[in-house]
Parts: structure tokens; C-alpha cells; sequence
């Protein structure tokens, strides 16, 4: 199973407010099996702790520690919010990446996805893309490096 799919992506999404957002990219990774449904509330818990607002329109949530438990499978979300939704002091996240990882493989993923955004050409790419499959060919090719 692949850590990124397209029933796993959701584009031109409008949220109310960021916990709405975490929730939808929190969502998705429980209906593809990834992680119960408690991951949820961890997910807004850590949101709570710390902002998981990355810089140049990311947010990255994901649940706490203690929610290790809840994750079943290694599994990412993306959720593209045209408009963005305000994350913390007027900071927009336009592209959540929702994450559930086992074991160790967190500080990879983390830093796979960061390497990805790190290129502005990405985020625009990610942001204004037309289907599902354009944003897993964006992230497969990050992913490679």
C-alpha cells in the first residue's frame, strides 16, 4: 500500500477554520485504514500544544505521542485549501499534509515532505494542481531523492 494515494487527496477544499482542516486531512487517513478514529482528537491535540504550521503555507498535523498507538500503517493526506485557512497569527496554510507513521519512520517522512517544499516551484505546483495524480507525481519524485 502506498503512503500516498489519490483517496488520499482532496483539492479545492474550503474549510472554516484550521481545526476543520486538520479534521479532514485527519479523516482521510482513517478511512484508508491508517489510523482509528481517536487520531483525530490527538491530531487537535498536538495542534493545541504546538502549532504545526511549517512556513510558506504547510501545515503538517499530525497526532501527539502518546497517540503512537492509534497508527496502524505508515500513510500521508493532503488536503489543498485554495483560499488557506489561518493557522496562527495571520499565518495562511493553503496545503495541509496530514501524517501517521509507525515505528521510526516519522523523522523520514517529515523530512521527505520538507525537501519537497522546500522548492517553491512544488508548493505553486501542488497548490494549483488539477487532479490527485499530479500531487503523487510531485510527491514520488521528492520522495526518490
Amino acid at each position: 500500500m502506498s503512503i500516498l494515494s489519490a483517496d488520499k487527496i482532496k483539492l479545492n477544499v474550503s474549510v472554516k477554520d484550521k481545526y476543520e482542516a486538520i479534521r479532514i486531512a485527519g479523516q482521510l487517513l482513517v478511512d484508508a485504514g491508517h489510523v482509528s478514529e481517536p487520531y483525530l482528537d490527538a491530531m487537535i491535540e498536538r495542534e493545541d500544544s504546538l502549532s504545526t504550521y511549517m512556513g510558506g503555507g504547510l501545515a503538517i498535523p499530525h497526532g501527539t505521542k502518546e497517540a503512537k498507538s492509534l497508527i496502524t500503517s505508515t500513510g500521508l493526506s493532503v488536503v489543498v485549501i485554495p483560499d488557506g485557512v489561518e493557522f496562527s497569527d495571520g499565518e495562511k496554510a493553503y496545503i495541509l499534509v496530514g501524517i501517521a507513521a509507525v515505528g521510526n519512520e516519522h523523522m523520514d517522512i517529515l523530512t521527505n515532505v520538507a525537501m519537497i517544499f522546500s522548492e517553491d516551484e512544488n508548493v505553486e505546483r501542488i497548490k494549483n494542481a488539477g487532479s490527485a495524480e499530479e500531487i503523487i507525481e510531485i510527491f514520488e519524485s521528492g520522495m526518490e531523492e
